[in-house]
């Protein structure tokens, strides 16, 4: 079982030491077991809920399951479900047989998943019922696919996952993998091109809890967590199965998408003392008229946030609502998880923290040199949880793993307290009169009106071809656009920033465009 160790002076960051014979899958379930938690409820989804002691016996028979229908060491299976039990009993099966399962986005459309499972050769699908029509088209066209498993009660023609876990053994050798071997894979979300299958290794899903879960989310046994990012995503992944596992915490698993109506409803109902979102959805949840009371949620002890940068005005608002704070964070899917948060008591709205111990990060300019604290640069990040690479993609895997470094193609400073803040991806910089302009920092300013529900900003180029910003705004339910408001909120930015960072043009939209996981495409604006 891995240990954490660390030294004693700040320069020296804790490590996890785990062993070279080493199966991610195997530790997850059994340190549970050992410390005597197999009557506690480990998942509670929309059917039911769900013992360690169940979950155990449900990932050893679905490993059985692959062995039966001939699935070898390093064959992978692609998973399309939703957020139910058969998600980490799927996930985790396939890892303690060796297996490598590539966890979905349930949200693509069917070319994505036919260029997906050509890319990936996959043997096997397992995918939920109400998923099935977008792969109907497809499967017969992949030679290397083999079978398909569903999860739900219409096999639509193929097995069924619950008939198939009833006829083979609960017992289970676990597969002797390494800490290095391929552990799993989470295709990037594509939204500046084809996804990229990211390859991840057995030791990065503990890394992961032991860095971030533990000392910064302060997860506990007792815990009960509830996550709307869903597995899928790699943030999503942490929150709702490697951190509640590495502690013995319980887990709300909820199917449907998002909705501030579904949120809120397992809010109320479950009383969850941990909750993960994204941006988008804490704006979604305080527009609502339906937004918590302070006196609703009284076991909630923290919040989280990533996948993009937290608006200022919306982490003051939540923490005034609710007298909870959000820690915002950044991480990837090639880091897996976050390496720069904010942290519970040292909470500083608008920016996304510091590094999480163990991973250093630095801010690289132009000419390749570090910059100058205060100045813009391309944040990268070194890490025991990067990705080992992409699958079958050489050229953007050398550009993307710089040995011990990862780019992530976002731009930040480093304040003088060595706060981090976020400036935008580097693809979305504006240069207005020769001086950066981050389309966030706009963004932010505008969502401080009271009008304004989201906003997105982009370069646009003026009559004599000179770039400045553009605004895209969606405005509040019941509210109607105007020139009238449109000028308003062109003022109300000069009054918050910089005048030459104003938007020059600013549109009224009724939504923006985004990826499956939330953030805002930009590209599609500009």
């Amino acid at each position: 079982m891995p240990e954490l160790s660390s030294a004693d002076h700040a320069s020296s960051p804790p490590r996890v030491s785990i062993p070279r014979h080493y199966n991610a899958a195997h530790d997850l379930i059994q340190r549970n077991l050992q410390a005597g938690r197999a009557q506690k409820v480990a998942y509670i989804d929309d059917q039911g809920s769900y013992t360690y002691g169940d979950l155990a016996e449900r990932v050893n028979r679905f490993g059985n399951v692959l062995a039966g229908i001939g699935l070898e060491a390093e064959n992978r299976v692609m998973l399309c479900l939703l957020d139910t039990i058969d998600f980490p009993t799927a996930f985790l099966g396939s890892i303690q047989a060796g297996i490598v399962p590539i966890a979905a986005n349930t949200l693509l459309t069917t070319a994505d998943y036919d260029f997906m499972l050509g890319d990936s050769r996959a043997r096997a699908l397992v995918v939920s019922e109400a998923l099935w029509p977008a792969f109907a088209p497809i499967v017969a066209k992949h030679k290397t696919l083999r079978h398909v498993i569903v999860s739900g009660k219409d096999g639509k023609g193929h097995p069924c996952l619950s008939d198939l876990m009833k006829g083979v053994s609960a017992g289970f050798e676990p597969a002797p993998t390494t800490c290095d071997d391929f552990c799993f894979w989470l295709y990037s979300s594509g939204s500046t091109g084809t996804p990229k299958g990211t390859v991840h290794l057995h030791s990065h899903l503990i890394q992961t809890a032991e860095l971030y879960g533990k000392p910064i989310l302060g997860i506990r046994e007792d815990d009960l967590v509830f996550s709307a990012a869903k597995l899928f995503f790699a943030y999503g992944l942490g929150n709702g199965l490697s951190f509640p596992l590495s502690v013995g915490a319980t887990t709300i698993l909820m199917g449907e998408r998002p909705t501030p109506q579904a949120v809120f409803q397992r809010l109320r109902q479950h009383q969850p003392t941990i909750f993960y979102g994204v941006p988008t959805l804490y704006g979604a949840l305080l527009a609502s008229p339906d937004m918590l009371k302070r006196e609703e949620v009284t076991r909630l002890r923290v919040c989280a946030s990533a996948g993009e940068a937290l608006p200022a005005d919306i982490g003051r608002r939540w923490t005034e609502t609710l007298g909870v704070e959000i820690l915002d964070g950044i991480g990837s899917t090639e880091m897996l998880h976050i390496f720069l948060s904010n942290r519970s008591g040292e909470v500083r709205y608008g920016t996304t923290g510091k590094p999480v111990p163990g991973y250093a990060v630095r801010l690289i300019g132009e000419d390749g040199n570090p910059v100058a604290q205060g100045e813009i640069g391309e944040l990268q990040i070194n890490g025991p949880s990067a990705a080992a690479m992409y699958w079958n993609s050489r050229e953007k895997s050398r550009h993307t793993f710089m040995g011990e470094w990862t780019r992530s193609g976002d731009k930040y400073i480093e304040t003088a307290e060595g706060y981090f803040q976020y400036c935008g991806r580097s693809d979305d910089m504006l240069k207005v009169s020769g001086i950066y302009v981050s389309p966030f920092e706009v963004e932010g300013a505008l969502m401080t009106h009271e009008a304004v529900l989201e906003a997105a900003v982009v370069a646009h180029a003026d009559t004599d071809e000179l770039i400045k910003p553009k605004a895209y705004v969606v405005l509040k339910a019941g509210i109607k656009p105007s020139d009238e408001l449109a000028e308003a909120l062109k003022l109300h930015v000069k009054e918050k920033l910089a005048p030459y960072k104003y938007p020059r043009w600013l549109e009224f939209v009724a939504e923006l465009p985004k990826t499956a996981t939330g953030k805002i495409q930009r590209f599609k604006l500009r």
